[in-house]
């Protein structure tokens, strides 16, 4: 039998088992899982009587085969897609598409979901939720409209889905496709050792013993923007950066703009303004007004000063400030006014010890144990799995995945290899994955992170255990199942913990001497969070918008991708443009099928949300037990079974304020 389509692997807790999975499967078990769930559904839409268990929670189960195979799938395809594996990914998509087209503009289907929702049965708040979404969902994908329009949007669905596709291909391949060598060690000068053993290790797997080479994964080049002295060294890797998948066989600007123009249509015909109209529907802010005034509202109390961190940069050197000046400058002007090089931090942030870091402030927080499986298959000698417990009580399994490697995609994601939630009428338990892209390790030197990368980990791990800690009935209300602008609450907030005392000691040890990272240090980490932050405000506007704009702007009158870019972004320039560069060419979130889209402002949104509630946890006390509960019960446990403002609400005693984000970022 098909491994993929094996729900009991006879592992510990059903875990996928890699060991058996071959790439020349993954077609034939979606073909057979949707054959499955068509059965069921057949079944579904004939049912006499209706009510919500025969309907609603029955059309909610009826798909575990197919929801096993496209999440083992899309874990693999962004986090190891081979080439075997990427040529098959269209068709696969195109099946996904044909059969999710199938369900939702299914008529027999759809009269018996109106049915349950004219029904006036006794429901619990989450049976409730999950009858409103079944409708909503199909409403929002074309189940009123009429035959030619389904239809019309059926070739819609699938050429975006083909777009998105296509879209992450050609980053993901223009990123492994560039290779810097450097000849001359001494244009290394200002990296350190660590940074410049990885470069060598890097230019030997690429065949060269006599020289150092630099790539676009983020661990690769952005040292050399940090700490490098060599300015050309620096300006070629910025360049290259900027630039990637703008021109060539790997070339998205087109597939940008009939990306944008395909949305436009779907959103019309499906009766809404636009597709940012469309995507609010389903979040907190609602409307392109409140994102946009909240977005503007920022952009008032940060500009100004991000144009005075941008003069004090400028005063460092005679060269007029480019992009490739920024970050380097940056550490130096850190140093002159905190006495604060982040390389030092570095020796205090052992991977390894980072990861019991996270793990100790789930259990400080939360009661969680982690115990090392071996005995569980993973896909790459570097994936971990853990079992996840409280006290005698199993949570469920948690994957990690964290150095780069040709077959990834650039950045930091979780996902699910199985969600949380009712299956063979049994509630499983979940198995979530992070994914990030941080230095590996070499002969001579572990993994050694910077404060970034220390906060992506803890990012990664926010979303991991919102995942873990699921508590519901339904998989498809569980864990990151939220709005998309609650989402990053759970995140975010995890990040707070990386700047305090009583976390860092925790896990903060010198990997030569086992030394506790000592206050100075520790106080200059708390210190350097307000340093430059009006600079990073500014950057995080300036993606929110060009998203915004993107999607409200006729996509017909978009003939340059550059321009239209350049356009937006003028008035948050800080520095000059560089010339042929343009973020949306390589801007995954957006254009790589995700649910960024016209939610990219959910970063900025969640840190108001994160903010104030860890104001919380500084007043009670970061790992109060009382206020943890409270977070866990409210936020974590109930994923989408209810409005996200009821449960800050439920956790916080009242809505969210703004004013601890702008005094954590020193913009009171």
């Amino acid at each position: 039998m098909n491994s993929l389509l094996t729900l009991e692997t006879g592992l510990f807790d059903d875990a996928v088992d890699f060991n058996k999975i071959q790439t020349s499967e993954y077609l034939e078990a979606l073909s057979s899982a949707v054959e499955l769930a068509e059965i069921r559904i057949d079944k579904i839409s004939q049912e006499a009587t209706p009510n919500f268990k025969n309907i609603i929670e029955a059309l909610e189960c009826s798909s575990k085969e197919i929801d096993k195979v496209t999440c083992v799938f899309y874990a693999m395809y962004s986090a190891h897609c081979t080439d075997d594996l990427s040529k098959i990914s269209e068709e696969f998509s195109e099946k996904l598409t044909n059969y999710s087209s199938n369900i939702y503009l299914n008529e027999k289907l759809f009269s018996q979901i109106e049915k349950v929702v004219n029904l006036n049965e006794q429901l619990t708040p989450e049976q409730q939720t999950l009858r409103k979404k079944t409708f909503d969902d199909f409403r929002r994908n074309g189940a009123l409209l009429s035959d030619k329009d389904k239809e019309i949007l059926r070739e819609l669905d699938k050429k975006l889905s083909k777009l998105h596709l296509d879209f992450s291909e050609n980053v993901r391949k223009a990123t492994n496709d560039y290779i810097l060598f450097v000849e001359d060690k001494s244009r290394l000068e200002g990296l350190s050792i660590r940074d410049i053993s990885s470069a060598k290790e890097l230019a030997k797997e690429k065949g060269r013993e006599d020289a150092w080479a630099f790539s676009l994964q983020y661990p690769s080049y952005s040292p050399v923007l940090k700490f490098c002295h060599d300015r050309d060294l620096r300006e070629e890797l910025s360049r290259a950066s900027g630039q990637r998948a703008t021109t060539g066989e790997y070339d998205n600007s087109q597939i940008i703009v009939e990306i944008l123009k395909l949305r436009k249509q779907r959103a019309a015909l499906l009766g809404y303004k636009n597709h940012v109209d469309y995507t609010l529907e389903n979040r907190m802010a609602k409307s392109e007004e409140t994102v946009m005034t909240f977005l503007e509202d920022l952009y008032s109390k940060a500009f100004t000063k991000a144009q005075e961190e941008t003069t004090e940069l400028q005063k460092l050197q005679e060269e007029k400030l480019r992009s490739w000046d920024v970050s380097y400058l940056t550490e130096k002007l850190k140093m002159q006014k905190l006495s604060f090089d982040e390389e030092t931090l570095k020796p205090y942030f052992q991977i390894e010890n980072v990861i019991d870091g996270a793990f100790a402030v789930a259990k400080k927080l939360y009661g969680l144990n982690f115990k090392l499986r071996t005995d569980i298959p993973v896909y790459h000698k570097d994936v971990q799995v853990f079992e996840v417990s409280e006290g005698d009580k199993y949570i469920g399994l948690f994957y990690t995945d964290f150095f780069p490697r040709a077959e990834k995609r650039p950045g930091a994601w979780m996902t699910g290899l199985r969600e949380q939630g009712l299956e063979e009428g049994e509630v499983k338990r979940p198995h979530v994955m992070i994914v990030c892209n941080f230095t590996p390790s070499t002969k001579d030197n572990p993994s050694l992170l910077n404060l970034d990368s220390v906060q992506t980990l803890f990012h990664e791990f926010g979303h991991a255990l919102h995942g873990l800690l699921a508590n519901t009935t339904y998989r498809s209300l569980s864990g990151p199942n939220v709005f998309w602008d609650f989402v990053e609450l759970p995140s975010q907030v995890m990040e707070n913990w990386v700047t305090e005392k009583e976390c860092l000691s925790l896990f903060a040890k010198h990997y030569q001497t086992g030394e506790v990272i000592p206050d100075d240090l520790i106080n200059k980490v708390i210190e350097s969070q307000k340093f430059m932050e009006a600079t990073a405000t500014i950057r995080q506007l300036s993606f929110a918008t060009l998203d915004m704009k993107s999607h409200l702007t006729d996509p017909e009158s978009i003939s340059n991708i550059f321009d239209f870019e350049e356009e937006v972004m003028d008035r948050f320039r800080l520095v000059p443009k560089t010339e042929r560069s343009n973020m949306s060419c390589a801007f995954g979130h957006l254009y790589a099928g995700g649910g960024y889209a016209s939610g990219y402002y959910s970063y900025k949104w969640a840190e108001v949300l994160d903010a104030d509630a860890f104001s919380l946890f500084l007043e009670k006390g970061i790992f109060d037990q009382e206020t943890a509960m409270s977070f866990r019960k409210n936020i974590l446990e109930k994923g989408g079974t209810e409005d996200p403002m009821k449960l800050y609400r439920d956790f916080r005693g009242r809505e969210p304020k703004v004013d601890a984000l702008l005094e954590r970022a020193g913009l009171s």
